[in-house]
């Protein structure tokens, strides 16, 4: 029975070893050679990773997931096809030494500069195809109350003179007659001296490079009358009234799109005055003037006037108008070389009144010392019905002398000035803020070159001789300074606003030039983060004669600008009574 019972065993055995054999063959088999293969594309450290994990029980596994000195990885998931993973992923919440704290891109992002709105404008300089690349003009579409109406109602522009004849032929005011010959034939006319409001507004009509496109406008011209509005209401009427339009304009134009790009620090507008009619201190009614120049929102935009403040940033000193106003290149050439023909026979001359109320004025000094002269021609101008205001008179007397003396007025500057340089006379100041520190565009900062100074001690305290002085300057000197001052002519006059000069740049072209460069300057600076925040604008006038240096120090002209040192009311009210005074003088000129 048990050998009987025990042979039908073996096949049984044999049978169940070699299934065994087999399986364990095909598990070594899959292990090895399935496995490695899968992850020989895979790192090294993944591979010995996955043998190793083999040893190990969950909870361990989970030990060494949590383990954050393992490299990341080794802690990397395998690809779904092999099943779930050995270890945990972590979870995308969790930023672990090791692990990247997001997905890493195909491609890295590239770091977006910031967006400034006047980009394009910017732009527009590179564009040297465009001829009017980088000196685009947006203008403003103002309300007519602003500028048209005021030249309609022209009679209520003045106490005492009859604007309305000076607002004819686009601001030049009625042709002068040329009976004494003095003048050329063509181009000269009886310009009112505070008409550049009217002059500037319509050269911009017919400024070469305007735009409807304010987006790439190197600057963005206002078009407001401010020397005309304040002119109406500086006498009789109470701060409301005087400063009714200026609040009027800058609440029309914050809301303009065009106004929040830079606010207001890209816009600019023209005023015909001297810079102490828009600086009024208090609400005063007794106080001078409006307050334009004093608004926030016009401390921002730039004001060019006839005569800036040393002292403040917002506003920029353009030339008086002269009695010329060329209407092509051909008439400022011809005038240029009447001048150098001229044979002068006075050494010195001047034009002017005394000013007796004024303890500072040298005026009586230098009337005396030209009286006492030889070689000086005097006009005095408050003798009887005067001569100065016959622009035949002046300009034949300027026409006729080496040097013209240009003491301060009722305030530092005067439009003789420009006459004396269109004369090719080479004009003689006594005070900086004459010229030196307000006209910084249009004339050359190296004031030697065009014109001789003589400070004001000098003949008020030392009682220095004008003539000795000016006899001192080489022949030679002299006749190099004169050529420089016909040179400078295009430059300080205004051309006909009805047409345009082809190769020259008048008063007009350099002024708009400068503000763009401004603006352009500005707009760069904002971009590198480079804008001057030490700007100290009580020394505006030093920074204006260091051509864009960001640090000014001691300037041997502060005894000139000395202020006092708690309040600007000193000077900005003997400014603003010297402002009245201009009037009072315009007052009795027209009686």
């Amino acid at each position: 029975m048990e050998k009987a019972s025990g042979k039908p065993l073996q096949p049984c055995v044999c049978l169940l070893a070699s299934l065994c054999v087999f399986f364990w063959a095909f598990i070594f088999y899959f292990h090895f050679q399935v496995l490695s293969s899968s992850s020989s594309t895979s790192n090294p450290a993944q591979q010995s990773f996955s043998l190793f994990s083999i040893s190990i029980n969950p909870r361990q596994r989970q030990e060494i997931a949590t383990d954050s000195t393992l490299p990341g990885e080794l802690l990397a998931p395998r690809s779904s096809q092999l099943g779930p993973p050995l270890l945990p992923e972590p979870k995308p919440s969790i930023h672990r030494r090791g692990w990247p704290k997001s997905k890493p891109s195909a491609s890295p992002s590239v770091p977006q500069k910031p967006f400034f709105p006047f980009t394009d404008a910017l732009k527009m300089l590179d564009n040297k195809s465009d001829p009017c690349g980088g000196r685009y003009i947006y203008v403003h579409d103002l309300p007519p109350r602003f500028n048209d109406d005021m030249i309609r109602d022209c009679r209520k522009l003045s106490l005492w003179t009859n604007m309305c004849k000076f607002t004819t032929n686009a601001g030049l005011g009625p042709p002068l007659e040329n009976t004494e010959g003095v003048f050329s034939d063509t181009g000269w006319y009886a310009t009112n001296q505070f008409a550049v409001d009217v002059v500037f507004n319509n050269r911009m009509k017919r400024y070469e490079c305007l735009t409807n496109d304010s987006s790439i406008a190197a600057a963005i011209f206002v078009p407001f009358y401010a020397g005309f509005d304040i002119s109406r209401y500086l006498w009789g009427y109470n701060t409301s009234v005087r400063d009714a339009a200026s609040l009027d304009l800058v609440d029309w134009l914050m809301k303009r799109p065009e106004w929040s790009v830079m606010g207001g620090r890209d816009h600019f507008l023209v005023a015909g005055r001297i810079t102490w009619d828009f600086r009024r201190l208090t609400d005063l009614d007794s106080d001078w003037g409006s307050k334009l120049l004093f608004l926030p929102a016009a401390k921002n935009m730039s004001m060019l006037v006839v005569e800036s403040s040393p002292w403040n940033s917002n506003d920029f000193a353009i030339p008086y108008p002269t009695y010329f106003h060329p209407a092509n290149d051909a008439d400022v050439f011809a005038w240029q070389d009447r001048m150098r023909k001229l044979k002068r026979k006075h050494l010195f001359s001047f034009a002017g009144a005394p000013r007796p109320g004024s303890s500072k004025s040298i005026r009586g000094q230098i009337i005396e010392q030209c009286k006492n002269s030889k070689v000086c021609k005097l006009l005095e101008c408050d003798l009887g019905e005067s001569k100065c205001h016959s622009p035949s008179t002046i300009m034949q007397m300027f026409q006729s002398s080496l040097f013209c003396l240009q003491p301060q007025g009722d305030s530092y500057t005067r439009r003789s000035a420009f006459d004396s340089i269109l004369a090719g006379c080479i004009p003689v100041f006594f005070h900086p803020g004459s010229a030196y520190v307000q006209y910084t565009w249009h004339l050359p900062r190296n004031f030697s070159t065009y014109s001789v100074f003589i400070p004001e001690d000098d003949i008020r305290k030392r009682n220095v001789s004008i003539e000795e002085r000016l006899k001192q300057i080489h022949p030679d000197v002299v006749k190099v300074m004169r050529e420089q001052v016909i040179g400078l002519i295009p430059r300080v006059i205004y051309a006909d606003p009805r047409s345009k000069l082809e190769t020259l740049n008048d008063a007009f072209d350099v002024a708009v030039q400068a503000m763009i460069d401004k603006v352009m300057k500005l707009r760069r600076d904002i971009i590198d983060k480079t804008e001057d925040k030490d700007f100290i604008e009580e020394n505006s006038w030093k920074y204006a004669l260091l051509e864009g240096q960001r640090r000014v120090g001691a300037h041997e002209w502060d005894p000139f600008f000395s202020k006092s040192k708690d309040t600007n009311a000193v000077s900005n009210s003997s400014s603003a009574e010297a402002a009245k005074n201009s009037w009072k003088i315009e007052q009795r000129d027209q009686s």
